[in-house]
């Protein structure tokens, strides 16, 4: 998932996200189970009681918060707990667990998955039965939507699903249902890392009023999660969603959650000084301060008393998309030139204090940690890049960096605007709001914009399929290659782990002479909570814990 803000991801979201991929192994001794999960893999309600309160939690204005379009941080933030799909990813585990659904069976060739619910009901009162599934699954694919989404490319897979997107289908073949607990999805190939797909926020189900209310259903969506809205969206200002007592796992021991919007980090911060925000970024050259003064979490994703700041890993990175269709950024030798030039280990000092680290392929360490995946043009080589451009007759070349206003990217685009320059190149800057900045990407509007992607689930195929595969919708830089499409869909279908690995590191290799990214960093939490906070779990993802948050009351 795509992330808009400095410590965020771009808009798919890992990251695993929204907002986490690649930290996966250097997470696993240091979660606490108790708080590793966002809600509750029971079947049934807890005896346990909540400890009530309104946490305030600092968001930027989302996308969307309907699971049909839940496409970047902010928007995944708040809608992973007002509705929960069928199954959980478990950083404790590193496994998947049940959530929506009580268990599920995979055919013998990996091509149909049989999900057999849990018994609850959305916010309305409306039962959470396998039509519901269905109906939700199918507006991601549904180009009749007033506002098409972004993401149904998780469920290119399913069998029908090229064919309602064409709209020569009104439904999607390849998802039935039985009875009213059974959810059957059927694949056109197998696919080794389907089940992880499910556990996307946006596979999620939806009750008929998103059908016959959709506008209504934009602002104040109906979910099966352990909260549901209280009011609606009001852009710019907040979102407010209560426990949902009616929730059928683990009651939230929240009494509810108040996402207040602010224009940037710094905004958010004040805020968070002045006591009216519970959790915040820390503010990038003042990290290590906000460690000293808060305390730092034990195991850099727990916020406690005293151990308020996280730095942990996280399964994302922070790249500029390259616009390969550009005249100008078409030039491979180009690309190679602005690579080489670009001190990542800088900008991390200088900016983040060396809490992260700079970002030589696609794959943060959390999710594949490898040597063998290290790509050529990420070193920092400044006599390199100027003799590249010299033979290419390159040097002067004017271009422009676009980013999201109010994300804190000012000072990480200034930096490369500094290198680039420092090489003969000329270079602007262009920023936007969020939301306008998405649209630019999607219309070709740019030549270098910055992006982040925090994985949707915590796989190698979620950092390569997505922003790499020809016709995927996250894939703005228009990066299209017959052979690494090829190579993709064989990855996909292998079913031995270790070997599906070696695949995908060797796609990410074909893909790094190419260059139509160019890595910076991989993220690190860069967060703080408040001392009124009890406990709260942020994941790899970018995703807090909040129905097993507590506030001190």
């Amino acid at each position: 998932m795509a992330l808009d803000k400095t410590g965020g991801v771009s808009r798919r979201t890992f990251v695993k996200g929204g907002l986490a991929a690649s930290a996966l192994a250097a997470l696993a001794a240091c979660k606490n189970a108790s708080t590793s999960t966002d809600s509750s893999t029971t079947t049934g309600g807890t005896d346990q009681a909540a400890s009530g309160g309104t946490l305030k939690f600092y968001i930027n204005d989302p996308v969307a918060i309907d699971p049909y379009n839940v496409q970047e941080s902010e928007g995944t933030q708040v809608e992973h707990i007002l509705f929960d799909s069928l199954v959980n990813y478990d950083w404790d585990k590193e496994d998947y667990v049940a959530k929506a659904c009580e268990k599920w069976e995979v055919s013998d060739d990996g091509t149909e998955f049989t999900f057999t619910l849990k018994d609850a009901t959305f916010h309305n009162g409306d039962k959470v039965d396998s039509a519901s599934f269905k109906r939700g699954w199918e507006r991601l694919a549904d180009p009749k939507m007033t506002t098409p989404g972004e993401i149904g490319y998780h469920i290119s897979p399913v069998a029908g699903y090229d064919d309602m997107v064409s709209g020569a289908a009104t439904e999607i073949s390849g998802l039935t249902c039985p009875d009213d607990k059974t959810f059957v999805v059927k694949l056109s190939y197998p696919m080794a890392d389907f089940l992880a797909v499910c556990a996307h926020p946006g596979l999620a189900p939806v009750p008929q009023a998103a059908l016959d209310d959709a506008d209504a259903f934009l602002l104040a969506p109906i979910g099966n999660g352990p909260f549901q809205m209280d009011g609606k969206w009001e852009s710019g200002q907040y979102i407010n969603v209560k426990r949902f007592d009616d929730y059928y796992g683990d009651a939230p021991k929240l009494d509810a959650v108040n996402f207040s919007i602010q224009k940037d980090p710094d905004t958010a911060f004040r805020e968070f000084e002045a006591g009216n925000i519970d959790f915040c970024q820390l503010l990038t050259g003042r990290i290590k301060e906000g460690l000293e003064k808060y305390g730092e979490s034990e195991d850099g994703y727990t916020v406690t008393p005293g151990k308020q700041g996280l730095i942990g890993a996280e399964s994302s990175i922070y790249y500029l998309c390259v616009n390969v269709d550009d005249p100008v950024m078409s030039d491979i030798n180009l690309r190679h030139a602005i690579s080489l030039a670009i001190n990542r280990q800088n900008i991390v000092d200088t900016l983040f204090e060396g809490v992260r680290k700079p970002a030589d392929c696609v794959f943060p360490p959390i999710i594949d940690e490898d040597s063998s995946n290290v790509w050529e043009y990420c070193a920092y080589d400044v006599d390199k890049a100027k003799q590249i451009l010299a033979d290419n007759g390159l040097e002067g070349t004017e271009v422009t960096l676009s980013y999201n206003s109010g994300g804190g990217h000012e000072d990480i685009m200034s930096i490369v605007q500094g290198d680039l320059e420092a090489v003969g190149l000329t270079v602007t800057q262009n920023s936007q709001e969020w939301a306008a900045y998405l649209s630019g990407l999607t219309d070709g509007n740019f030549q270098i914009a910055r992006l982040g992607w925090i994985a949707d689930y915590p796989t190698m195929d979620n950092f390569i399929y997505p922003n790499f595969y020809s016709t995927a919708d996250n894939n703005y830089s228009r990066y299209n290659s017959p052979e690494v499409d090829a190579a993709i869909n064989k990855a996909r279908a292998i079913v031995d782990e270790d070997e599906r690995k070696a695949a995908f590191r060797a796609i990410n290799q074909q893909i790094a002479d190419d260059l139509p990214i160019i890595p910076i960093m991989f993220y690190a939490h860069n967060h703080v909570g408040s001392e009124k906070v009890e406990s709260l779990y942020y994941s790899p993802q970018g995703l807090a814990g909040l129905a097993s948050a507590s506030l001190k009351v």
